[in-house]
Formats: C-alpha cells, structure tokens, sequence
C-alpha cells in the first residue's frame, strides 16, 4: 500500500464543546512559520512516531544483528504536497525505543518511481546471488502509476539492511494485467526449501513459490470476497498454548459493510506450501478499534536471538485512510504518523474448540515505568473522579460487580466533565467511545467500537494505553482490542470511574507513567 501526501483541513466537534477546530495546514502546505512553537505539541510520549513528514504502512521488521530493523513508508515530501514513499529505518533492541537510521530503500531513483509496501528477509544462504546473509527487499512499485500497474521488483543490501540496491529496473514478478496487485509479504518455507510470496490481489491472496527471490511461479490463492480490496498480507505458522502448531493468513480488509472491523482480518488452518485451508469462513480480527491498519506480525527472538514458536509480535499504522491527514501534529510538531504500541500475540484454544490471537503489550515497556500509583481497589455507584492527572499513562484494573448495567473509566475528562472518552462495558459488549472529545472522524460514522461481552461473568479485566493521540484497551488478558485515534485538548487530562445500574468494585486499579527516551525522535549516525 501505498503513502498518499494530501492533507486536509483539521476540524472536529467534541461532544458539549461545541465546534473544536485544531491547528492544521492546508492541503500542499507548509505549517505556518514560527506555528510549532506556538501550537499544542502532540508527539507521543511511548509510541513510535516519525521523526518528521509523513509516515504509513510498517514493514515487517527483520531481525539482524541483534536488533530489529524496522522499516516503514515514509515521505519526505509530505508537507510540501507532494507524493511518492521510501522506505525509511528504525531500529531496535526491545520494540520500545527505536533508533532512527534514515532511508534505506530510497524513492525515485529508476524509472518505476517510489517504493510501496513490501518485505525484506535475510538471505541466509545466499540463495538469490548476493552472499549469504544479504537482506533482500521485495517491493510493489508501479510504473505506470496508480493500481492498475502495481509490479514487484527487488532490492537488495548487503551492509546489513541500512541501505538497498535495486536489482535492475525489471520486475521479479510482472502484472498479468490486474489492477491490486500489491504488497508482497515473503516467507522461508523450509519443509520445501523455497521461498513462499503472499501476495494482495484485490479480492484474494495469491501464493507464490521460488527457489531464489528472483523468479516466482503461481501456486493458488485464497478468495475472499465481502472484505473490500485485500492488503497487506500476512503468512505465518505459530504453535498454540495446547500445543497444535496452526497455520495463520491475515490481510489488512474492510469490514464495515457487514459490521465488522477496518483492520487486520485473521484466518487459522492450514497450508501445505501451496494453498491455504481455513478453519472457519468467516474472519477474526485482531483489533476492533478504527485505526488500527496495515499491521505485521514478525518473529519474536528470544534473548540468544532464536525464534519463539509460540509467540510473534505485531504491530500496526493508528491511523485510517478514511482521515488520514487529519490531525494537529502536522502544525504543532511537522509530522503525521504514529504507530500502535508493539504487540505480543498467542495462539489461543478457546472453550468451544476454536482458536484465536490475544494480544499483551511488548513486556519490555515495564522497562520505561516512571511512576506507578497504586489504588487498591475502589467502589463506584456512579462517578467518581480521581485525584490523578495525566495525558499519557497506562491503566489497568479488574471490575467486578453483581448487578450491574455498565461500568468503565473517562479518559482525559476535562476540568468540568464535559469532555472525556469512555471505556469499558455495558450490556452485552465492551465499548471504546471517542465521541466525547475531539477526534478525527469529523463524519461521526467512527465513534465506538465494541466487542463482545458475557456480563453475567460478574468481571472483567481492562488495560488500558493512553498516549497524546491514541488509546489502545486490551479486554480480558487481550481477547479483544480497541485502537482508536483522538486528539483530547492538552487540558483534559482527568481521569474517572463510573457505574451504571448498580455498584462495581474496581480491583487492584495502578496507573503506570513510561519515560522512553528515544522516542522523542532519537537519531543516529548510519
């Protein structure tokens, strides 16, 4: 997928705020002179950001070194109006800090123009010609421009994935005359000693075989239809909590015409090298906020750098191409993009004989904790505000009840009240609502996500990230996730807990604050 440059005017309405209008330049603009100094600022304290410019689609991260390289669409052009992405790097030793390294794949530089998503793996025997241990780069770009001329072309480097060659101005693996025909997520197969290329094909998943990273020949694919034009696609094998070793095909997919999710969509099965069997027909989905796309999963290494079976990470773009250049960052900082908190997902055995992900975040953020508040536990019948304030905080509590309607917690409440976010419970299912504060869906159409709840279970156990311009909410040990973009004025930084239809006792309630140096922008020589 690929990084558009256009912005658009920031204007939201806040709910009892009446019409909030934050900085924003125009479309192909600059931000006004001496504008960030006078602007909100709105950098995230402990997520990933872009440094400066425009940022979207994440890259699977590749393992060298000792470190994760992760790559990621990036325009450096962006606040001039002006398209076209690179891949830029950052690195790091525990998905928490990152390092920026600059641009590695850059844009423009052949006839084909800029680089789209893709992926990147280590050689390991040099089957592709450039010595064992080159870092090869599989990318979409398109000639022609627009969709219907998406092609993959290589890329490759050889002083450890800082910076890429293009492999001649052909494709490895030209259009056959289809428009989406993009994003190129490649795997080992080592039962068959190949290579295997998953590859979005608006409705379906191709599958692609080749022996060395420059020739590809079809296999199959997997049609899905009902989920808007496939992305991003994903292709791993992950060993379950009861053992089974199961087969997972995610796509970044559009859900919302049938009521699902705008995110990353998940099957378990199989796949034998060729096709892939899924479990079920209809899809999961690993997050069921709005702004939580074009996601990855990668490998996690244990600390002698060897591959977890059971666990992967992942992470995502917050952000939506429905408002994707709407935020106040661009005035008060010069950027737009921010990334998900990185993830830690299982495979899990449910009850009925299913399986599905659950999510944690990377453990190593317990490493920046600059201040915890301990609450113990507290009773609610109704509201109750708490002392603390704060714009960027970790919360995380278990509620319990016995009759009860709702229950749940305002984030970044303003001084009176008016303004807050919900996030909790009620009836039925569990709630993300941004509607009370200012937010980029100026439509109102993406206000509240939910998921399912089993009220009469007395409990429930939420934790909760909230940074300057995000919040993530992992319900029930990360069955299921909220991730939601809002933009709360820097005053509202309050916090409360509230009932409905009886009383709840909020168990164990601790607030953790992070200090993440290098995510202020930390930059390093190449």
């Amino acid at each position: 997928m690929r990084g558009l440059s256009r912005r658009a005017l920031f204007a939201s309405t806040a709910a009892g705020a009446g019409a909030a209008l934050l900085p924003a330049a125009p479309a192909g603009a600059k931000p006004r002179p001496g504008a960030a100094a006078g602007c909100a600022r709105y950098r995230a304290d402990y997520h990933f950001t872009v440094p400066d410019q425009w940022k979207n689609d994440p890259q699977r991260p590749v393992w060298i070194d000792g470190e994760y390289h992760c790559y990621y669409l990036y325009n450096a052009d962006y606040l001039d109006g002006r398209e076209g992405t690179a891949w830029r790097l950052a690195t790091s030793t525990d998905l928490v800090s990152f390092t920026d390294r600059g641009i590695a794949v850059p844009k423009d530089t052949t006839v084909n123009g800029d680089v789209w998503s893709g992926s990147a793996v280590v050689d390991t025997t040099g089957t592709a010609g450039f010595g064992a241990g080159a870092v090869v780069a599989v990318v979409t770009m398109s000639p022609g421009g627009g969709t219907d001329h998406q092609e993959q072309f290589l890329y490759y480097s050889t002083d450890g994935g800082r910076t890429f060659t293009n492999h001649g101005t052909d494709p490895v693996l030209a259009n056959p005359g289809v428009p989406d025909f993009r994003d190129p997520k490649v795997i080992r197969d080592d039962d068959h000693d190949r290579w295997v290329m998953a590859l979005a094909e608006r409705n379906k998943v191709g599958f692609y075989h080749s022996a060395d990273l420059r020739s590809w020949t079809y296999a199959g694919g997997f049609v899905k239809d009902g989920l808007g034009v496939l992305e991003c696609p994903d292709l791993f094998r992950i060993t379950a909590d009861d053992g089974a070793v199961k087969w997972v095909l995610g796509v970044s997919a559009d859900g919302t015409g049938s009521g699902q999710p705008a995110t990353y969509a998940y099957w378990t099965g199989t796949f034998d090298g060729t096709a892939f069997t899924a479990d079920s027909a209809g899809p999961q989905w690993l997050d069921h906020g709005w702004d939580w796309y074009a996601a990855v999963t990668f490998e996690k290494r244990n600390p002698d750098g060897t591959v977890d079976p059971a666990t992967r990470h992942a992470l995502a773009w917050l952000n939506n191409w429905a408002y994707a250049h709407t935020t106040p960052t661009i005035d008060g900082d010069g950027f737009n993009g921010t990334d998900s908190i990185v993830r830690e997902i299982t495979l899990k055995r449910s009850a009925s004989g299913g399986y599905h992900l659950a999510s944690r975040p990377v453990p190593a953020l317990d490493a920046y904790v600059s201040r915890t508040v301990r609450l113990g536990d507290l009773t609610v019948d109704g509201t109750r505000t708490l002392d603390h304030t704060g714009i960027s905080y970790e919360l995380s509590t278990e509620i319990t009840w016995s009759e009860l309607t709702g229950a749940g917690v305002q984030l970044r409440r303003s001084p009176d009240g008016v303004r807050h976010i919900d996030a909790g419970v009620y009836g039925d299912y569990a709630f993300l609502n941004r509607r009370g504060t200012v937010n980029p869906d100026t439509g109102g159409t993406r206000q509240e996500s939910r998921t399912p709840f089993d009220r009469s279970a007395g409990r429930v156990r939420l934790r909760i990230l909230v940074d300057r311009t995000s919040v993530e909410m992992f319900v029930d040990d990360g069955r299921y996730v909220h991730s939601a973009e809002v933009f709360p004025y820097l005053v509202d930084d309050r916090l409360a807990l509230f009932s409905a239809g009886g009383t709840a006792v909020f168990r164990n309630t601790v607030i953790r604050e992070f200090a993440v140096p290098g995510q202020r922008v930390s930059r390093s020589p190449r």
